[in-house]
């Protein structure tokens, strides 16, 4: 466990990554601190792929708060929509949408697709950072396939969740218990490939 440091900031204002972040950390007994202890500003998301926003992201909250930093950028790409909303998925409808609000957009935008043309994945890329300027980040990727629903089913999860239609259409990933969603998602997946890594030494 050498490469996994006893402090580290999240760097995301997401109550629901924040809470999956902590409970997927939970066996390593980091203590995690969460970027709003440090500052209410967050880091300009300029990056064209998910990997160089979420380097953005670490430096952001590295640079802040004076500690190691982990970062995810995630979202969902649609088949029928040529990726989208991607990189976009938090502000799909507008850059304040609430996630009513953009799972109201993407049932609109799909309305007329089949549903064995639904197809859809969630990806995350995760980093990690010693410090802001780190030139050796590490870096997992991960992604979660699914389909999209016509209907929402589930109270839990957040985001895309309620539409996001897992084992053949049978469940949705709201549906889905904490610890089966933390297993199987493309977060959960992403952060224990970086939490190896770190714990093989990788971060130096």
């Amino acid at each position: 466990m050498a490469g996994i440091p006893e402090r580290i900031v999240l760097a995301t204002g997401n109550a629901g990554k924040l809470r999956e972040m902590r409970e997927i950390l939970a066996p390593w007994h980091v203590d995690v601190r969460a970027l709003s202890e440090f500052t209410a500003a967050a880091a300009d998301e300029t990056g064209l792929t998910f990997v160089e926003n979420a380097l953005l992201k670490a430096r952001f909250a590295a640079r802040v708060s004076g500690l190691p930093a982990i970062a995810d950028d995630s979202g969902l790409e649609v088949d029928a929509l040529r990726g989208a909303p991607g990189i976009h998925s938090a502000r799909f409808a507008g850059p304040a949408a609430a996630d009513d609000a953009n799972n109201a957009l993407l049932l609109q935008e799909l309305a007329a697709t089949c549903d064995a043309g639904r197809t859809a994945r969630y990806r995350c890329a995760m980093v990690f950072l010693r410090w802001p300027d780190d030139p050796a980040p590490v870096i997992a990727q991960a992604a979660w396939d699914g389909r999209i629903g016509r209907e929402y089913r589930g109270t839990g999860g957040f985001g895309y969740d309620p539409l996001f239609l897992v084992d053949d259409g049978a469940r949705t990933a709201a549906e889905l218990t904490a610890a089966d969603k933390n297993r199987r998602s493309h977060r959960g997946q992403a952060l224990r490939a970086l939490v190896a890594a770190l714990a093989a030494g990788t971060a130096g």
